[in-house]
């Protein structure tokens, strides 16, 4: 079944997702970088929003293997679901205030859940969303839907991969990424900001240096 989860914690071999993706040079770049996935925000107050017609044209120009993820915040599931068939994308994360009930049958593609470890718990609670793939671990900043540029709690985080399949994001950069794939060990990292000439503009050095060093820091 497609979107079936994944367990915990592997032998560390980091996946990389490049988030905020508005163009075709910039996703062809990452790409070419070595990016497992690419992100597309479809939250209209966010700075690297895109429609999805502007997701459909993007699809077009990228290669049938690449794996695109649509990030949404409390969009309509059919709409989504139309996305995903017209689109090919390969998963959707959502990171609003959606609830698990109305997405606990998603079997046509994988789904992705973003969490914040807040005053001593993750919330949304990870056991209430069993049946996604994935979780993907970002920072809290109340009132904002990710993006804060802020880091996560590691060592939250890293409890959290020892026993779910874990994305972590929030706050990594270049600089921090190899720290952050130590202490985590999660199975992937999402960036968006961290990477950035601009929001919603890559620096293509700056992402081709974060993927080298997440998927050296376990060779380290």
């Amino acid at each position: 079944m497609l979107g079936k989860p994944e367990t915990g914690r592997k032998p560390m071999n980091c996946e990389v997702k490049i988030c905020g993706i508005t163009n075709a040079d910039d996703a062809l770049s990452a790409l070419e970088a070595g990016a497992d996935y690419l992100g597309v925000v479809l939250y209209e107050k966010s700075p690297r929003a895109v429609s999805m017609q502007a997701v459909c044209r993007l699809r077009d120009r990228l290669p049938e293997a690449a794996r695109l993820v649509a990030v949404s915040v409390n969009a309509a599931r059919q709409d989504l679901d139309r996305l995903v068939n017209d689109a090919g994308l390969y998963a959707v994360q959502l990171h609003g205030d959606e609830a698990a009930a109305d997405w606990c049958d998603v079997s046509a593609y994988p789904l992705w859940r973003a969490t914040a470890y807040q005053s001593g718990a993750w919330l949304p609670q990870a056991e209430q969303w069993p049946f996604v793939q994935r979780l993907v671990v970002d920072a809290a900043a109340p009132g904002v839907y990710g993006g804060s540029g802020s880091s996560a709690d590691w060592h939250a985080a890293s409890e959290l991969a020892a026993r779910r399949c874990c994305m972590l994001a929030g706050g990594l950069t270049p600089d921090n990424i190899a720290q952050a794939v130590l202490a985590v060990n999660p199975a992937g990292v999402d960036v968006s900001s961290g990477v950035e000439a601009a929001p919603g503009r890559k620096d293509s050095a700056k992402v081709r240096e974060f993927i080298r060093h997440a998927k050296n820091a376990g060779k380290q």
